[in-house]
């Protein structure tokens, strides 16, 4: 079974109110002569490409840009400069609200002007990010959604921040400033009007949008948490990336390599839903923040709240190079600098090695962190290269070998495998020290942060502590031969659970109260079902992730074949 690069969710009740292309959508704004249209988008969304095409449906009488409305630049400078900070990577989580973006005069007076128009028949359209903010009660409400992952492609293209006139400035900056601070903002009140939106607007396609009505994308979100699904994964060239993907799954060339692929970090990756003959394409958040309690589990969604907390993706070296030497933060300091309640803990499981693959992990037996840091600090300020065998272990990796690595270790994948990375959720918290003296694809150098990594590296993270702790720890909880389950971490220190499964028959799992999120790891093809005919049955090839809800209860895992051993690898969150 080739890897499905653009998995989807059929759900059929609404392909009837389902349209496609510009046309089309424009017709649904057929006598609104006298209406108030307001076009609420995410950042990111083209403004103008909407408002060309929605005002030309219905010429409007008045019409309210909300980029009109917004603070001038000086103001959101001085408002945010803490928030975004002067570090190239990172920022502080922002409390804002939409409304903090806009002067309370030019909403006052939008909302005047809106309402004097009503009063005299005549229509309006009100255009951009927070248009809700002025509508009038009887408003056709339109949103339209934007992927994060299309976002940061626009921003590599030159698009700038909402908050910023940045159009030149790195992605990096760019990427910060929309995390910490637009995104935040902007995921608040897309929920704050989700349930008042009567049209959904998908414009991640250029001058191609797809549109629903609101009762059937609100619909087709609940649909979604009763069966397991996944989401649409993304690749990235990198400076260590390699030839294994691109290969395998068939990705595009162009890029030199892909060295991340992002599999299974609903944050970011889209949902396609499939509507009969108009597919959509959503940010799969939507999914998160509408249902949390079904998809997470009542207990999950009381600790993290609506957000997904565990994350799988890949990491390509083969045919590339080592990845940059890091750490991540202990949960008390990711709190304390970034605004974040926990921190990237994560493991490495390695799906394909070739013969000298291995992985940095923790210092050796005798390395103390001064001594590293002095050698550290003397190879970046253009000293003899650091010597990365003589303090960090380089332990070799092989197919299925399963390495934990809890916040404050030491590590990297070295050249020469395909891992993947289960972790949990927060992003860019990775304290680069020590990236083999490589400037980016961009050319710039890339960022290290040998002072937040100083604080919190741990000392005791050492050779002997790895092997007792976290490298292959596998505990065979039941079966035996080729039929059986195994604990392979993580640490105890770590809030995911991950079970791997061998098996040629079918297997039960119940997913006890927490999503799970599941790999192929070694097979061809698996079918999931459930055990009473609640969903249709599933079917997830090699090296594919897919999300079983909680609210599913149980489900059962067969291979497709019976011709040879498969396996999966489960994480969930630890309740």
């Amino acid at each position: 079974m080739p890897y499905e690069k653009q998995p989807y969710v059929h759900f059929a009740a609404g392909s009837e109110r389902a349209l496609a292309h510009w046309d089309a959508i424009r017709r649904a704004f057929a006598g609104m002569e006298k209406a108030v249209v307001c076009v609420d988008c995410y950042p990111g969304a083209d403004v103008t490409e909407i408002e060309r095409e929605i005002a030309f449906a219905f010429e409007p009488a008045i019409l309210i840009r909300m980029a009109d409305l917004m603070h001038d630049q000086a103001y959101l400078d001085s408002s945010l400069k803490s928030f975004v900070t002067e570090d190239r990577v990172f920022g502080y989580m922002a409390p804002f609200q939409m409304a903090d973006f806009f002067t309370a005069d030019g909403l006052a007076h939008a909302r005047e002007t809106i309402l004097a128009a009503r009063q005299a028949g005549k229509s309006a359209l009100i255009v951009g990010v927070g248009a809700a903010l002025v509508r009038t009660d009887d408003a056709y409400l339109v949103y339209a959604d934007m992927p994060r992952w299309e976002i940061q492609k626009r921003m590599r293209a030159g698009m700038p921040n909402l908050t910023a006139d940045n159009p030149n400035e790195d992605i990096l900056t760019k990427y910060k400033r929309g995390f910490f601070i637009e995104w935040r903002v902007a995921d608040r009140w897309k929920i704050a009007i989700f349930d008042d939106v009567d049209l959904f607007i998908d414009t991640t396609i250029p001058n191609d949008p797809r549109a629903v009505d609101g009762a059937s994308m609100r619909q087709a979100l609940s649909h979604v948490v009763t069966r397991p699904f996944r989401v649409v994964p993304f690749f990235d060239p990198g400076v260590w990336g390699g030839q294994w993907m691109k290969k395998h799954f068939e990705l595009p060339d162009g890029p030199p390599n892909y060295a991340w692929g992002f599999d299974c970090v609903p944050e970011e990756n889209s949902l396609l839903i499939d509507f009969g003959d108009v597919r959509m394409e959503v940010p799969a958040l939507n999914v998160v923040l509408r249902h949390p309690e079904a998809l997470l589990g009542p207990k999950v969604f009381s600790r993290f709240g609506p957000e997904f907390p565990i994350r799988f993706d890949f990491l390509d070296t083969i045919g590339g190079g080592n990845l940059s030497l890091q750490v991540h933060p202990l949960t008390g300091y990711a709190h304390e600098k970034f605004g974040i309640p926990y921190t990237q803990d994560e493991s490495y499981y390695i799906l394909q090695a070739e013969g000298d693959a291995a992985v940095y992990l923790g210092l050796k037996d005798g390395v103390t962190k001064e001594a590293f840091f002095e050698a550290l600090e003397k190879a970046q300020a253009g000293g003899a290269s650091l010597v990365v065998d003589a303090f960090v272990n380089r332990w070799p990796a092989k197919k299925h070998d399963h390495f934990s690595i809890p916040a404050g270790t030491i590590h990297c994948s070295g050249a020469g495998a395909l891992v993947l990375e289960i972790s949990a959720t927060p992003y860019i918290f990775t304290f680069k020290l020590w990236d083999w003296g490589r400037p980016g694809l961009d050319g710039l150098p890339r960022p290290v942060h040998a002072e937040h990594g100083r604080a919190v590296l741990r000392e005791d993270r050492d050779t002997s502590w790895a092997v007792r702790e976290i490298i292959n720890c596998v505990d065979v909880l039941g079966g035996s031969g080729n039929d059986r389950e195994e604990r392979t971490g993580l640490h105890p220190l770590q809030f995911i659970e991950t079970r791997r499964h061998w098996f040629t028959e079918p297997v039960i799992h119940r997913t006890e109260g927490s999503v799970h999120v599941l790999n192929l790891v070694e097979g061809d093809e698996i079918i999931v079902e459930s055990p009473d005919n609640t969903f249709e049955p599933f079917r997830a090839g090699y090296a594919e992730t897919f999300i079983v809800p909680a609210a599913l209860g149980s489900y059962t895992v067969r291979p497709a074949s019976n011709e040879r051993p498969h396996a999966t690898i489960r994480a969930s969150v630890r309740i």
